[in-house]
């Protein structure tokens, strides 16, 4: 044993789970894949099984990442570098622990919704069913939903596993969802769009919900009903506010809605008007980022869903010295152009009132 494994294990010579935690986030920072890869080796031969190296180490580092880039404390090409290394650390694990494990032959299709890029939590997810037995076809991210069914009619899994981290991706969930079920194919729902409680997967007709990889196995093993096929299902069978269209004409006047909002920002603002054109491509960003969010919570007709939004976006300007208070024209400028919309001026009054309680409040519209 060298010395540098030494290091990683402790007096009772079960590997230190918080040491090797910075060990990583280490290589992480100075950009070292070799570094990185060594560190979940060496831990690995210091006692270490390789689900607790992807549960307790590599997904904790991953979730800091995310947490250091919101604090502005990495910049997005720094976030980016180190989820590229984590992910090449997990194929080389997976590697290694090939061939080691022997298959109970349930098979199990992962994939991220048309749209989620994010992967890591889904090859996360991949990795330790495969390691706990299942033989798992593993799609990646953004996978279109017809492709995926044809994916699912040419190799007949037992279950499709649906991933979804980013929640303006929930209507491409909920279609993916209905698709699979109705080609046949019971649906695990899990990511972190689905809510910490799961209850947008409940809401969308998942026929289940796992929290963690741990959980996800856990359920896999109870196994499914046999799915009844229903190819005249709609969205509005599950969402019965839908009948409303306001989801519907929202969205597709959501590029008008930012066109509109950045604009009359700009006769509000004077000072917009000398934004670099960089400046000025944020304020689109963080305008568009706030109608997807109010879009999507009109289809789930969630409250929490948009003011959580809200209140984290705020976060997030505090941390790159912008006011927090700031987004209230934004919010104060949607809510006069949707004023015939009713759950939007809801939405957009819960918004206002959460962003007010931990911001003040802002000029009015």
């Amino acid at each position: 044993m060298t010395s540098y494994d030494t290091e990683l294990t402790s007096s009772t010579g079960a590997a230190d789970d918080l040491l090797v935690r910075e060990r990583l986030w280490g290589a992480l920072t100075d950009r070292d894949e070799y570094a990185a890869a060594a560190t979940v080796f060496a831990a690995m031969e210091a006692g270490m099984t390789p689900e607790d190296v992807l549960l307790e180490v590599i997904a904790p580092v991953q979730h800091k990442v995310g947490t250091e880039w919101a604090a502005n404390r990495i910049s997005v090409a720094q976030e980016h570098a180190a989820t590229a290394i984590n992910d090449r650390v997990i194929a080389a694990l997976a590697h290694h622990a090939a061939g080691k494990v022997r298959s109970h032959g349930g098979r199990v299709t992962l994939a991220c919704v048309d749209g989620e890029w994010h992967a890591l939590p889904a090859r996360l997810l991949a990795e330790v069913l495969r390691l706990r037995g299942w033989q798992v076809d593993f799609l990646g991210a953004q996978v279109p939903t017809p492709h995926l069914v044809a994916h699912l009619h040419q190799y007949g899994p037992d279950v499709v596993a649906l991933s979804c981290s980013i929640p303006t991706r929930l209507p491409n969930a909920h279609a993916a969802i209905v698709a699979c079920q109705s080609a046949g194919f019971p649906v695990l729902a899990g990511g972190a769009a689905f809510g910490r409680d799961g209850r947008f997967a409940r809401q969308l007709g998942a026929d289940a919900w796992a929290p963690d990889a741990r959980t996800a196995d856990e359920r896999l093993a109870r196994g499914f009903r046999p799915v009844r096929r229903a190819s005249s299902r709609q969205p509005v069978d599950d969402l019965p506010h839908l009948v409303d269209q306001e989801y519907t004409m929202v969205s597709r006047s959501a590029a008008q809605l930012v066109k509109s909002t950045v604009a009359d920002l700009e006769d509000r603002f004077p000072a917009m008007r000398a934004y670099s054109p960089l400046q000025h491509e944020h304020t689109v960003e963080d305008v568009a980022h706030i109608v997807d969010f109010l879009t999507v919570s009109l289809y789930t007709d969630d409250d929490a869903l948009f003011t959580e939004f809200i209140t984290w976006t705020a976060d997030i300007l505090t941390a790159r010295g912008v006011p927090a208070a700031s987004l209230h024209p934004a919010l104060d400028l949607l809510t006069v152009q949707l004023k015939e919309f009713p759950r939007s001026q809801r939405l957009l009054t819960a918004a206002n009132d959460a962003l007010t309680a931990i911001a003040g409040p802002g000029a009015s519209a």
